[in-house]
């Protein structure tokens, strides 16, 4: 008999540490995933703003959103009750994390004091099992650099770097008007085919359908002709203009910064006084109508540089801790795009095949005008040198061509944790 009670108690005990084991999983999966999702808020604010004590409110405020989420009744009673206590750190380092910097860039969140209660396995003596968790989050190395190298979310637009490159907050013409002569060559306006083909596709794409992604070192295929319509239609979606072809704000919203620079829209014009062709970016008060051929001297003209508009100073005020700033409905950096660099040769005639050789980032100034205006069907851009992005290395990433950087904001192991 009593070797029968021993038996009875030996897979009692087994039957309920399982059990509760199993309720403890869950638990941690829980806390798991609600510092994961804190970590990566705070460096998102971090990187935005610079501001260890923004991103720090970030953190918190995520995680008492999510504790109190559908089916965390636990976790939820748990943190509001003060039995939780949440930690956010920063480091120059991921690894090893060394708490303490002013500035990060890496952040680490922990949560400590998360008990889940068990049941049979009381029999063994156990009364609680600890589910602590944490997560580090932040910058990763460059992306879109080395053999094979990828980046998705691209613009449907090709881009034809100056000798020397782009300089940062630099104003460009990434899609010249009608009649202008290309730099890809005839009949193209350096509009790409991302996936389909056609000015419906086209429309879609430039409104940010394609999710796809372009790589280093293979081809992208043109999409010649000027298709005024559902490029405008298409692009003006990111500044809450909606023109028809079936765009809408909920399937398209606007940037959460929808300001134009002042006094009036940016202009633009081709010098083909000078070999290569320079465009010039400007904004005109005055009679002159193009700058470029013949300037008027009575006319105040301001050049790009001059121009105290910048992506920095647009997203300056922008937190995700902050709740009301932005419209309803509006999402960010839908002006923020980044586009294929190509070797633009200028005899490419009609639908081309063309290498994509690196990839750069802008920040869209203006909704596309139409008409044949200085302004007229040109897509401007400020060249940002520090983009948050979607993709890949490749191989030997140090030995790609000098670009931007290229991130994105991602978890990493916690090198003081055995689970994270």
């Amino acid at each position: 008999m009593p070797i029968v009670v021993i038996g009875m108690l030996a897979i009692l005990a087994v039957a309920g540490l399982a059990l509760d084991s199993s309720h403890a999983l869950a638990n941690k999966t829980r806390m798991q995933n609600t510092v994961d999702a804190a970590a990566l808020a705070a460096a998102k604010v971090l990187d935005q703003t610079a501001d260890t004590t923004e991103a720090t409110v970030a953190a918190f405020g995520l995680f008492g959103i999510n504790a109190s989420a559908g089916g965390n009744q636990e976790l939820d009673a748990a943190y509001s009750s003060g039995e939780i206590t949440v930690s956010v750190q920063y480091s120059t380092t991921v690894n090893p994390f060394t708490p303490g910097s002013p500035d990060g860039p890496f952040v680490r969140v922990a949560a400590t004091g998360f008990d889940t209660d068990t049941t049979l396995s009381r029999v063994l003596g156990i009364d609680e099992i600890a589910t602590p968790a944490s997560a580090v989050a932040g910058p990763s190395g460059p992306l879109g650099v080395g053999d094979g190298a990828e980046l998705c979310d691209v613009a449907p637009i090709a881009v034809c770097p100056p000798e020397g490159g782009y300089v940062d907050n630099q104003l460009e013409v990434l899609k010249p008007g009608p009649g202008n002569h290309s730099a890809i060559g005839p009949g193209n306006y350096k509009m790409l085919r991302l996936g389909c083909n056609g000015g419906s596709c086209l429309r879609k794409n430039l409104a940010g359908d394609y999710g796809g992604c372009a790589t280093l070192g293979e081809t992208v295929e043109t999409e010649p002709g000027i298709s005024s319509g559902p490029t405008s239609q298409g692009f003006n979606t990111r500044f809450g203009i909606y023109q028809g072809g079936g765009m809408n704000s909920d399937d398209y919203p606007p940037d959460r910064v929808l300001t134009d620079q002042s006094p009036q829209n940016l202009k633009a014009c081709e010098d083909d006084t000078v070999d290569p062709v320079v465009d010039h970016v400007y904004l005109q008060n005055g009679n002159g109508k193009n700058y470029c051929k013949s300037p008027d001297p009575t006319d105040q003209v301001t050049m790009a540089d001059e121009i105290p508009y910048s992506y920095d100073s647009s997203y300056a005020s922008d937190s995700e801790g902050e709740a009301g700033q932005f419209a309803p409905g509006s999402a960010k950096n839908r002006r923020l795009l980044i586009f294929p660099i190509v070797n633009c040769t200028g005899d490419e005639s009609g639908q081309s095949t063309l290498t994509v050789e690196g990839f750069a980032c802008f920040f869209m100034l203006q909704a596309l005008e139409t008409g044949q205006s200085d302004g007229g069907g040109k897509i401007i851009g400020e060249y940002v040198d520090r983009c948050e992005a979607n993709g890949t290395s490749g191989s030997n990433p140090g030995g790609g061509p000098a670009g931007p950087l290229l991130y994105k904001i991602q978890l990493y192991k916690d090198s003081a944790s055995v689970d994270s």
